[in-house]
């Protein structure tokens, strides 16, 4: 374009040259006239000739110029009737059809590879060397526990109020590790990075292996159990068998009172320890739940009826806050009821004396929270939670939370148990 402008102009102004000799030698004859008229129209055929054969090719080779700048690769140069030009012009647009279908080539490789990212089962946050968010996939806002659809672009892993975001920070570069949540959830996660126009970019890949490491435990444990408790029971059932035997003999024995009274009592152990056994044995066993629709409220006002006395008898006071209006779930109110009754119980053993259990539900989202003033849960604790056989009680047996998390884990509700900086413990249960 400033080529064909700076050749318009000189044209005006040689034109413009010319009319003014011309005016200047009209009336100094006509052959003098004429021939500057001659020389006018000769002048005026050369500029369309420089035109055609250098002006018009550069201004050509001008606009293909911009068509580069601008990245507008779909245009074409026009040939313009000059051979060399004309060259260079079909060389152009071959070369703008190839940096065209490269172009293509590439959206339609990167829009596969966010098909591809989206779609992941494994989560996938980028980041910047800030920390901040850059970019992350669906599942990564899952794993993270946050709602569907939230944006967190922009957010500091630091700032984020969400566990696995807190524990990411823990990693190094090129480091990798298991983390066990409060929820049972399980994540291997991998802090690395890529050079890009030499920059680093770290990232973090995150791994759920919380069913497979459920599924090996479940197969671990329910072995376990079988065989312990086929073993024990076999051998209680012989034992107190004999001692029943045993005894009845004796009572036609005088002085043997203090004899049968051992035997009774190791009888009585003997049939304690075949119920212990039972209750692990009964985690292997729950059965799929039976979904119906029933109002949450309801379940837990029930619950709350049958252990308020115990509670009572301890100096607890259970507050409800329950929501006014119906909550309607897909429960098997009869596993749930032992679910909410099993917390409670937690919740109570877990205060000394003269403590306070809060129980809340609410339908947006569906969710029912649990919270006591006991002594709380330490950090190491946390990880250890829902591990099969693990408890903090000094008799306890290590199933009741992972009774709680297989019956939850098969209605697909999601949930925590952790004790927050106010100092109070929350068991949350989110249905929706």
């Amino acid at each position: 374009m400033r080529i064909k402008y700076f050749f318009l102009v000189f044209v005006f102004l040689l034109l413009s040259v010319l009319a003014l000799m011309v005016y200047m030698l009209a009336g100094k004859g006509s052959f003098m006239f004429y021939l500057i008229e001659g020389i006018i129209a000769l002048t005026f055929i050369f500029l369309i000739i420089f035109y055609r054969k250098i002006v018009k090719p550069l201004d050509t080779i001008g606009n293909g110029m911009d068509l580069l700048k601008e990245q507008d690769f779909s245009s074409r140069l026009s040939l313009v009737g000059q051979y060399e030009a004309d060259r260079i012009v079909k060389i152009f647009n071959r070369m703008m059809e190839q940096l065209k279908n490269e172009r293509l080539y590439i959206r339609e490789q990167n829009h596969f590879l966010d098909l591809l990212i989206n779609a992941s089962p494994m989560g996938v946050v980028m980041i910047d060397l800030e920390g901040r968010i850059t970019s992350l996939n669906p599942i990564a806002v899952k794993m993270l526990g946050f709602p569907s659809g939230t944006d967190v672009v922009g957010e500091k892993l630091s700032g984020m109020d969400s566990l696995l975001a807190k524990e990411l920070l823990d990693i190094p570069l090129n480091g990798v590790r298991t983390i066990r949540l409060n929820d049972s959830s399980i994540y291997k996660c991998s802090h690395s990075s890529f050079i890009d126009k030499g920059y680093h970019h770290p990232f973090f890949l995150l791994e759920s292996l919380t069913s497979e490491v459920m599924r090996a435990e479940k197969k671990a444990y329910e072995k376990v159990i079988r065989m312990i408790a086929h073993e024990v029971n076999n051998t209680t059932a012989g034992i107190t068998s004999t001692l029943d035997t045993v005894e009845s003999v004796l009572e036609e024995v005088e002085n043997t009172e203090d004899i049968r009274e051992v035997m009774k009592v190791c009888s009585d152990r003997c049939y304690s320890l075949s119920n212990f056994i039972t209750n692990f044995a009964n985690v292997v066993k729950i059965p799929e739940p039976d979904l119906k629709t029933a109002d949450l409220n309801e379940v837990v006002f029930s619950c709350i009826r049958f252990m308020e006395t115990i509670c009572l008898n301890r100096n607890i006071t259970i507050h409800t806050e329950l929501c006014k209006e119906k909550i309607l779930v897909n429960i098997d109110s009869s596993l749930f009821e032992q679910v909410l009754v099993n917390i409670i119980k937690n919740s109570a053993e877990s205060i000394e004396s003269d403590g306070d259990i809060f129980i809340r539900t609410s339908a947006s989202p569906v969710c029912l929270e649990i919270t006591d003033t006991g002594k709380g849960i330490s950090k190491e604790t946390e990880t250890k939670l829902f591990t099969p056989f693990f408890s903090t009680k000094p008799t306890g047996q290590g199933i009741g939370l992972i009774f709680i998390r297989e019956v939850l884990t098969k209605h697909g509700f999601s949930f925590s148990l952790k004790t927050y900086a106010d100092g109070l413990t929350r068991f949350k249960i989110f249905m929706s």
